[in-house]
């Protein structure tokens, strides 16, 4: 496994958010951790980045125990629900802030985001600002920056939130098949089921800090493994998808 948490604990102000989760996600895949709003799943991505600190448990990353690391050196990239991008930055300069960061030569950053630009279809964009993008445009730059770096896992906390229906479908599929090109582990936070269906290629389930399940779609579909899983999972709209999958 690429991450691994094991028997992790959090608590914050005498609220239990993770109660003994343990999972993990293998190199190359993409992984979503699905559930309700207040199940734990933004505490488990958010200890996993190192903005918070688990109270007993390991958190390893390519074997790696990182507990003690500071995010900055765990090699994570990390797209945001909100875009989080610089509002007086260009695209292009967005792009190279974690490469600026790094203190990459002028050479090298010009090259990596000449790259990345052509990567989310947006070459001829990168001197407009953000408020001069779509919504799905500011969030392929979003994911271009978390990649910029070279992260060897991206986090992304419920990506497509704060855009409309319709666009959310096609950077959905978007989104997989960026993900499948560069090969890099990737574990992404949603309440949608749709979502995680449709992107993920293992689904980790959580209810009140705990993990229900984890399996394939399909598994867990056919073989929901707690009676919460049974009343969460819409087993008819995930057949329905899986078939028009193939």
């Amino acid at each position: 496994m690429y991450v691994e948490m094991r028997n992790i604990n959090k608590t914050f102000d005498g609220f239990q958010a993770s109660k003994d989760v343990s999972f993990g996600v293998e190199k190359g895949s993409l992984a979503a951790l699905l559930g309700p709003s207040g199940s734990g799943k933004t505490t488990i991505l958010r200890m996993i980045a190192g903005l918070d600190e688990p109270d007993s448990g390991d958190i390893l990353i390519n074997g790696e125990r990182v507990n003690h690391l500071p995010g900055s050196k765990r090699g994570i990239g990390f797209v945001f629900q909100n875009y989080a991008l610089f509002r007086y930055m260009t695209v292009a300069e967005n792009i190279a802030f974690g490469l600026k960061v790094q203190k990459k030569s002028k050479s090298e950053t010009k090259g990596r985001v000449e790259e990345l630009l052509e990567l989310i279809s947006m070459r001829e964009l990168g001197k407009r600002y953000p408020h001069q993008l779509s919504g799905g445009q500011k969030q392929r730059v979003a994911f271009a920056r978390a990649l910029a770096p070279n992260p060897q896992l991206l986090l992304l906390d419920e990506p497509f939130a704060a855009i409309d229906a319709k666009v959310r479908r096609e950077l959905r599929s978007w989104l997989k098949e960026m993900i499948g090109r560069v090969g890099i582990t990737s574990i992404f936070v949603t309440h949608d089921q749709e979502e995680a269906m449709e992107v993920a290629d293992r689904i980790i389930i959580t209810n009140h800090g705990r993990i229900e399940q984890m399996g394939t779609p399909e598994e867990i579909c056919r073989h929901p493994g707690t009676e919460f899983v049974r009343e969460f999972i819409d087993v008819e709209r995930f057949e329905s998808m899986m078939w028009r999958k193939g």
